[in-house]
């Protein structure tokens, strides 16, 4: 057997730059996709499955090839969600969540959450109202709430912000009118989503939270007491009033023969409240700024409007609204010839997957013909979005009803990103946008 100052000779080999590891572990890396995407490079080139060490995080493993992400996800008994923290926290961060969860930095109770064999039990709750054959059935009901939503852009004047005045609202309507809340309730639940999923940028700070090492994960913790505080009464309600939407599904799922408890209900609502729009308008603004800065793109799927799918897959793979997921290796193994060892975590970078040279045909470049597409902004194995089709149809629709619309665009403005290493996207996106009236 190798010897312990070996392996650890071995595993000093793989040991990433300290500046090199801070551009893809620290938010602030993800502001600019320029620099994010150059760092990624980077790494695929020199140390494609390296040791990263950085002040206030655990020591981690940065993956950032295609083939060691989906190998890792396909193998979810040896690579686990809930060893650790699935989603990198500072150290003072998860302390505090552990400090305040019982011991562990389970603040919310999620399929993102969970291992087998608890994570195939949950997620079958609400599985088969995803298939392709039932989201396609939401197509009239979608394609009223795109329609009115156009409507409305073409009548609110051609300088906007298309991140803030339309991009976040229309799949926040969808979701919300599939889901059962309220449309009154529409704007808490986006403040909410923008609190829990910008808890790491400045400009999304809570006033109630302190500024301190653990502010982001106290941001987060409060952010899902206060969902948990609107929630509360929902799982009653469905029980006693079922009505035909997915929060009733999941108000009245049993679980070995029990309802499911309202702490696994409430982490089902929130995972649908923040997740199920907030990565859909992310990518709706990608793709028009692509459309901007591309007419040619425009011209060519207007002309051709079999190729949004094609002009929706591309998109996704250009910038990838969920930056990462964490895993940790419940034994000894091996990846990529590097000694992983049993409690090592592993961080599992999807934007850099989506620009892998060995996966990607010129890479850096915007095709809609690419063919095959295989991105992996939705992950793989057991863990792979339940709500991929949804949103690819949500973005479809519009698509649809959105571009023969178009007169004109273009950008007055330098776009904005949300300063997180999670998820993300732009936060802001002026343009002058001319819609032509519907007729």
């Amino acid at each position: 057997m190798e010897s312990s100052i070996a392996q650890a000779e071995n595993r000093e080999a793989f040991r990433i730059p300290t500046e090199r590891a801070e551009a893809v572990i620290l938010p602030s890396g993800y502001t600019d996709p320029e620099k994010m995407n150059a760092a990624f490079a980077w790494l695929r080139e020199n140390q494609p499955l390296g040791l990263a060490e950085v002040d206030g995080f655990d020591p981690l493993w940065l993956v950032t090839k295609h083939a060691d992400i989906l190998a890792i996800e396909r193998q979810s008994n040896l690579f686990r969600s809930m060893e650790a923290n699935p989603i990198l926290n500072t150290q003072a961060g998860d302390d505090f969540l552990k400090e305040n969860c019982g011991g562990t930095t389970r603040v919310i109770t999620t399929l993102t959450h969970m291992d087998a064999p608890e994570h195939a039990i949950y997620r079958q709750i609400a599985s088969n109202y995803f298939m392709p054959g039932r989201i396609g059935k939401l197509d009239a009901q979608v394609r009223e709430i795109a329609k009115a939503a156009v409507d409305r852009l073409g009548e609110s004047g051609d300088e906007l912000d298309f991140v803030k005045d339309f991009a976040l609202f229309y799949p926040l309507r969808v979701v919300m009118s599939l889901f059962g809340v309220p449309p009154e309730d529409e704007s808490k639940m986006l403040q909410l989503t923008q609190d829990y999923f910008g808890a790491s940028d400045p400009e999304s700070r809570r006033d109630d939270v302190e500024i301190s090492p653990a502010t982001s994960a106290q941001q987060i913790r409060q952010t899902i007491e206060d969902f948990y505080t609107y929630f509360d009464t929902f799982t009653d309600d469905r029980r006693q009033n079922p009505r035909d939407d997915l929060m009733t599904i999941i108000a009245n799922a049993q679980v070995d023969g029990q309802p499911i408890s309202k702490l696994h209900a409430n982490g089902y609502y929130i995972a649908i409240a923040t997740a199920g729009h907030d990565t859909t308008s992310s990518t709706t603004a990608t793709i028009m700024k692509v459309l901007i800065e591309r007419p040619d793109v425009l011209e060519q799927v207007r002309a051709d409007p079999s190729l949004i799918s094609n002009l929706i897959d591309e998109g996704l793979r250009w910038y990838t609204p969920v930056f990462h997921f964490m895993r940790t290796a419940a034994e000894d193994t091996e990846l990529r010839g590097r000694p992983i060892r049993k409690g090592d975590r592993l961080m599992l970078c999807y934007p850099s997957a989506n620009r892998d040279e060995e996966v990607f045909d010129r890479p850096f470049e915007f095709d809609i013909m690419r063919k095959p597409n295989r991105h992996m902004s939705f992950g793989n194995g057991p863990h792979m979005c339940i709500g991929q089709h949804l949103a690819k149809l949500e973005i479809k629709i519009l698509l649809e009803e959105l571009l023969p619309r178009i007169e004109s665009a273009e950008l007055t403005g330098a776009p904005r990103y949300v300063e997180t290493n999670f998820v993300g996207g732009m936060k802001s996106m002026p343009v002058r946008l001319k819609i032509r009236k519907s007729s």
